[in-house]
């Protein structure tokens, strides 16, 4: 493939995948709730907030068919939800988002609302 500015995003490049990933909001925010240990449906909700059981479950399939998150059966009807070695990976971009949104979170704030003192 050839290179030049701006290719890595064209339709046969790999790095489409990782912005179809983060692009979804639930997932990243699904992915950061797993970070630390496993979870279950019921605890996802609650810790996060704001995601119906319906768009959670969607999210979590969508997640493991990524090869990000596992799903475990663990007895007396219970099933946790984990990240795999490949879900952890994204911490890291993740967290480095994260930072970008506490240092430049409130400039974007601030010129949505100035462009809206136009309209």
């Amino acid at each position: 493939m050839d290179t030049y500015p701006g290719s890595v995003f064209l339709a046969d490049c790999p790095a489409r995948l990782a912005v179809e990933i983060i692009a979804d909001k639930w997932a990243v925010v699904v992915l950061y709730a797993l970070r630390q240990e496993p979870r279950r449906h019921g605890e996802l909700v609650a810790l996060i907030g704001g995601v119906s059981r319906k768009v959670l479950t969607q999210t979590l399939r969508r997640l493991q068919g990524y090869g990000l998150v596992e799903r475990h059966a663990v007895g007396g009807g219970r099933v946790d939800y984990l990240l795999t070695d490949l879900g952890r990976t994204l911490l890291q971009p993740i967290a480095m988002l994260t930072e970008w949104s506490h240092v430049h979170g409130e400039a974007v704030a601030e010129f949505q609302e100035s462009r809206q003192n136009y309209r």
